[in-house]
């Protein structure tokens, strides 16, 4: 098929699944308006509206906040609603599902693993007792919430783990957002639950599989550096092995 793209519009090379016509996805080709305020999603949602309604794909605030609108454009994770298709005239632009992933139906992956494993690190404060603050509130100095506030900032879009050479090849790698969360959690000066997260964070699955090849860091749109955290977790990790070892139980 010639391409007919002009200064005014770009050709998008979409991702086609529907499994009960396609045994496997195929790639069509869309031509659709070139603005410059246009993203991806924008050139996603033209071809929706106006060529063809049996697109299908995530989305939801369109403001790189919720995470749903990851896909892989021209190779790469990144969340449509911030990329733009000028960066990729004259194109073609061609967008398919996230990697790593079973594809549902056309631009929609399966989630299912990602939601199964993110409890397992317990993202959440834990507390050894609930006894509450006089003053209702456990406050906390600047220094202690940069410690944590990085990690805080993940979307759970799942870019991390369509970029993880990791994921790819062993499903049973919690991931890199899931071990950052768990991280950040143990970070933050108000939770006590780093012991209850032991058990998964440093178990062979979790951040002792990463093998700190570092694309998830370059694919996380919040510069969350999920890398960075793993890293940091094996050496509190490491450390705490080597003191239970050596040292009497009262002394550690």
């Amino acid at each position: 098929m010639a391409d007919t793209t002009t200064a005014d519009t770009i050709t998008m090379e979409v991702s086609r699944y529907r499994p009960e016509q396609e045994s496997e996805p195929a790639l069509q080709s869309y031509q659709v308006p070139l603005r410059k305020q246009w993203a991806i999603l924008d050139g996603l949602n033209y071809i929706k509206d106006r060529l063809d309604g049996t697109l299908s794909y995530r989305w939801s605030c369109r403001m790189g906040i919720c995470g749903s609108c990851g896909m892989t454009v021209n190779g790469e994770p990144k969340l449509t609603c911030s990329t733009f298709l000028t960066d990729y005239a004259p194109g073609p632009v061609r967008v398919e599902p996230m990697r790593n992933f079973p594809v549902i139906r056309d631009l929609v992956v399966d989630i299912s693993d990602f939601m199964e494993k993110l409890p397992k690190v317990k993202p959440w404060l834990i507390r050894s007792d609930d006894t509450e603050p006089e003053d209702g509130e456990y406050l906390q100095t600047p220094e202690q919430m940069d410690e944590y506030k990085k990690y805080s900032m993940c979307i759970n879009c799942m870019l991390c783990y369509a970029a993880c050479p990791v994921y790819a090849l062993d499903p049973l790698f919690i991931g890199p957002a899931a071990i950052a969360l768990g991280q950040r959690y143990n970070l933050d000066s108000r939770d006590e639950g780093a012991e209850d997260r032991r058990d998964v964070l440093a178990s062979a699955e979790g951040a002792w599989a990463c093998t700190y090849v570092g694309e998830c860091s370059v694919a996380c749109p919040k510069g969350v550096d999920p890398a960075g955290a793993i890293q940091r977790y094996k050496l509190t990790a490491a450390t705490k092995s080597l003191k239970e070892f050596l040292l009497p139980r009262g002394a550690r």
